[in-house]
C-alpha cells in the first residue's frame, strides 16, 4: 500500500513536470496553438498574423524580449511560449498605456499564468534594464506615438532611440509594426490619424543608427485609403501596416 502511494506521488510529480514544460512550446506555430491561449487572442491572430511577424523578427528559444508599450500583452504571451524557461519577456507599459490596457493586462497575468512574463510598468525615461540585455524589442502599433504630442504625452525621439541602443545587445533585433500613413506625410499623420509614413519610419530608424534588415507585406491592405484615423470603424482592426526589422549594429 505504501509503495502504491509512493508510485502515485511520483506519477503526479512527473505529470506536473510535463505540464510545466509544455507551457513553453519553443516554436511560433506551437505557441499559437497553446491550450492556454485566450479566446480573444485566437480571434486576433487572423488580423495580426503573428506567425509571419515573429518569424520575420527571428524570435527563438532562450531570448530576452522587451515588448515596449505592450498594452494588454497579446504579443508578450506568444513570445513567452517561444522563448521558454530559459528566456523571459518584459511586458512594458507606461501610465498612459495602462489606462487602455489595465483590465486586459490584469486578466492575462493573474494567478501567475505566464511565469515567463515580467510586468514592467515604467515611464520611458525611467526604463532601467541592463545595458546589452535585450535580444528582441517589439514595438507593435506604437512607434507613431513618438510623434504624437499632447499636454500629457511628449516623448523625445532622440532619447528614446538612445535607450533602445543601450538595452539592445549587439546584433539584437528591433521589430516594428505600425499603421501605414500616406506617402510623403512624414510624421504628421501621427497626431490625428495615429499613422506614420513608412518611408519616414525607415529613414528615421536608419538615421538613428539602426540597420534595416528587411520587411514583409503580411499586413498590407490595399483597401485602406490611409486617410482616416485607425479608430474609424471602416478600418479599425484592418489597417494597412508595415513590418520592418532592424538590427543593432555590432560595432
Amino acid at each position: 500500500m505504501k509503495m502504491h502511494s509512493i508510485f502515485l506521488t511520483i506519477t503526479a510529480l512527473a505529470i506536473g513536470l510535463l505540464s510545466s514544460q509544455s507551457l513553453h512550446a519553443g516554436t511560433i506555430a506551437e505557441a499559437l496553438t497553446h491550450s492556454d491561449r485566450l479566446a480573444a487572442d485566437l480571434k486576433r491572430d487572423e488580423r495580426s498574423q503573428p506567425q509571419a511577424v515573429l518569424d520575420h523578427f527571428g524570435i527563438t528559444a532562450g531570448q530576452t524580449v522587451l515588448d515596449l508599450f505592450g498594452g494588454g500583452g497579446y504579443y508578450s504571451e506568444i513570445a513567452s511560449y517561444v522563448v521558454g524557461d530559459d528566456g523571459k519577456v518584459f511586458l512594458h507599459n507606461n501610465q498612459a498605456y495602462l489606462g487602455f490596457a489595465g483590465e486586459a493586462l490584469d486578466a492575462r497575468l493573474q494567478d501567475n499564468r505566464l511565469p515567463g512574463v515580467i510586468r514592467y510598468d515604467k515611464e520611458v525615461d525611467a526604463i532601467d534594464l541592463e545595458e546589452n540585455s535585450i535580444d528582441l524589442v517589439l514595438m507593435v502599433m506604437t512607434y507613431h506615438d513618438l510623434y504624437y504630442k499632447t499636454d500629457d504625452w511628449d516623448i523625445n525621439p532622440d532619447n528614446f532611440f538612445a535607450m533602445l541602443h543601450r538595452v539592445l545587445k549587439p546584433g539584437g533585433v528591433l521589430g516594428i509594426v505600425d499603421h501605414e500613413g500616406s506617402a510623403n506625410s512624414g510624421s504628421s499623420a501621427a497626431q490625428d490619424l495615429h499613422r506614420i509614413d513608412p518611408l519616414f519610419a525607415r529613414q528615421d530608424f536608419e538615421e538613428h543608427g539602426f540597420r534595416f534588415a528587411g520587411e514583409i507585406d503580411a499586413l498590407k491592405n490595399s483597401n485602406d485609403k490611409l486617410d482616416v484615423s485607425v479608430f474609424d470603424p471602416s478600418v479599425q482592426g484592418k489597417t494597412s501596416r508595415f513590418v520592418y526589422k532592424y538590427i543593432e549594429p555590432e560595432s
